[in-house]
């Protein structure tokens, strides 16, 4: 079959972005280009890659099936381009929700300046490697603990925990921080494949009842809609503003390792750098 590039990555950035107005802004091309380039797909692939919905779209079991192959065709030919850069260097930093908070911006105009030879290049990955796993990125910011057999790590900081909730909840609005038992007392929303709030972090019995979302997006709206409460990094709360929710430091709650990760076997240029820059900030504060 006569498959084409530009297609791919149309489908793929649906998937990542959950509708076709995102997808068309982060690969700079029409909307119209997306629909067509996913319905030319569609007739290749023999039946629907997409299900729409009112709020966006997601893929069929099809579409799932299809999916990982499509990735990795479009990080492949990605990694082509980059080394068809004459005298440029890229440093893909891959992140499931956030990327370092409040040190995002500060990082990348200080190693701009500091590194004029490599791009730092952000990424955004729902998955529990950032992206690093999928071959979407060079190393990645991750939350959660990876197979050290796979991948390096070090820890560049620490970052406190923060209660989420629907910013008209009578009970919780006037606070000024919450506690980690008040937290176990109410329906608890969790992202599992990337999310750092699990029963470990009570005693056994002790824990919240959770409900499961697929993601940032589905999440922040459940929060909202008052289905739950959830907990996460002090970073989502500086990434992801959102209108009906509302984020509190959570006194009595562990801090959250934030961790710099790469391939093994394959240390990207300029890592070393950028694990000393990232410490650097976290430790400025």
């Amino acid at each position: 079959m006569d498959w084409k590039l530009h297609e791919l990555r149309g489908f793929v950035a649906v998937v990542e972005t959950g509708t076709f107005t995102d997808a068309a802004l982060e690969l700079g091309v029409s909307q119209a280009a997306i629909s067509r380039g996913i319905a030319s797909l569609e007739r290749r692939a023999g039946g629907r890659l997409l299900r729409r919905l009112p709020r966006g779209c997601e893929p069929t079991a099809l579409g799932q099936r299809f999916l990982p192959q499509a990735r990795r065709v479009v990080a492949e030919l990605a990694k082509l381009d980059d080394l068809l850069r004459a005298g440029h260097t890229s440093l893909r930093l891959g992140y499931a929700w956030s990327a370092v908070g409040k040190h995002t911006t500060p990082l990348l105009r200080s190693w701009a300046k500091a590194h004029p030879d490599i791009e730092l290049e952000l990424v955004r990955h729902n998955s529990a490697t950032g992206g690093l796993a999928e071959g979407m990125c060079d190393a990645a910011i991750v939350r959660t603990p990876l197979d050290p057999q796979r991948f390096d790590v070090v820890i560049v900081g620490l970052e406190r925990r923060v209660a989420v909730f629907a910013s008209d909840d009578a009970e919780w609005s006037r606070r000024r921080s919450l506690r980690m038992k008040e937290i176990a007392g109410r329906p608890v929303i969790v992202d599992p494949r990337t999310g750092t709030t699990t029963s470990d972090l009570w005693a056994e019995g002790k824990g919240p009842r959770t409900l499961h979302t697929p993601g940032l997006d589905n999440w922040l709206d459940a929060i909202a809609a008052g289905k739950g409460v959830g907990m996460t990094s002090e970073a989502t709360a500086v990434h992801h503003p959102r209108q009906g929710v509302s984020y509190r430091p959570v006194s009595d709650g562990p801090r959250i390792p934030v961790w710099l990760a790469w391939w093994h076997d394959e240390p990207p240029s300029g890592i070393t750098a950028l694990a000393d820059a990232l410490t650097g900030l976290y430790q400025g504060g």
